[in-house]
């Protein structure tokens, strides 16, 4: 079977996500962001705010995320802009936003994450980053399928990272539990379990016409930094990594949600506004073979979906 074709379009890693919507008319559209509240999740909900979507801002923080919705308003003139509590660390938060969807949903842009926390674990002993960055999620875009089925051409959109390259899974210590605790190995895993669910959630889904992609949005500095220290945020700043502003890291996320030509596009890794090559050892860019890989990839559904089945919070 020949590989399917490398995705190129006229955006790169200098576009931002208005001139990604720029002409795009998303009226009647329906889009949930999560994480909105600031950095690449506001920029990301006001451009599609900007394409006259309507958005829900789905926000732990609901002062913080009105806020936001005030200035995507004053900003864009559009008045279409909600905002819901969500946390995805706490599946009951994750079952009462999904129960409380009425109504078809168009876009489900997944954005929210932590990164390099310290060893911390949820009411279930689940590792926090895995836990928030996939397993919420998951179960947030499982619990809303009802909704993104009921659209036409839906488009789910899970947001990675580089940071893939660094680790594959371990599916038999999702946990932490037999290993000690890394936290960019967790970061890292993490993030390879967003590729994975574009994966498998593609293959699953894409008979409903629902698209499932994962967006490598670039470096930016923003709230996610937060639990790193100075010396690694020295480090980072002084060798010479070109960080994008937070509209520029949209950009890509924007680009899988709203583009029309990748209407019919999904299961790929998309960075700087093109398809992803393969990564080839030694560098920082590509998307990694054990991302990619489709027997991985069901496993883990299968795994996510015993473990947040098994929640006592839901």
């Amino acid at each position: 079977m020949t590989e399917p074709e490398r995705i190129i379009t006229p955006f790169t890693a200098e576009s931002t996500a208005a001139q990604v919507v720029d002409g795009i008319d998303l009226t009647g559209r329906r889009a949930v962001v999560t994480g909105a509240s600031s950095g690449i999740g506001v920029e990301t909900a006001r451009a599609l705010a900007l394409a006259n979507a309507e958005v829900t801002l789905a926000v732990r923080d609901t002062a913080a995320g009105g806020h936001a919705a005030e200035d995507i308003t004053r900003t864009t003139g559009n008045r279409q802009l909600l905002v819901a509590p969500l946390d995805l660390a706490d599946q009951a938060s994750v079952a009462a936003f999904t129960l409380a969807w009425d109504g078809p949903l168009h876009l489900l842009v997944a954005n929210a994450g932590v990164m390099m926390t310290p060893e911390s674990r949820t009411a279930e002993g689940w590792e926090l980053q895995f836990a928030t960055n996939h397993l919420g999620h998951f179960a947030l875009a499982t619990g809303l399928r009802p909704a993104l089925a009921a659209a036409d051409r839906a488009r789910v959109v899970v947001l990675s990272s580089r940071a893939h390259l660094r680790d594959g899974l371990d599916l038999d210590d999702l946990n932490f539990r037999h290993r000690p605790y890394d936290p960019a190995v967790a970061y890292a895993q993490s993030k390879t379990a967003a590729v994975l669910f574009a994966v498998e959630g593609n293959r699953r889904w894409s008979p409903d016409g629902i698209t499932v992609n994962a967006a490598h949005p670039g470096a930016v500095l923003s709230r996610l930094t937060r639990y790193m220290s100075q010396e690694d945020l020295d480090r980072a700043t002084s060798s010479g990594e070109t960080f994008k502003t937070p509209e520029q890291g949209a950009a890509t996320p924007v680009l899988l949600a709203a583009y029309p030509p990748l209407a019919h596009v999904g299961g790929r890794y998309f960075e700087d506004c093109n398809e992803a090559v393969p990564h080839v050892e030694g560098t920082d860019q590509g998307v990694a073979a054990h991302a990619l890989d489709p027997e991985r990839a069901k496993r883990l559904w299968q795994l996510s979906q015993d473990m947040v089945s098994s929640s006592p919070r839901v």
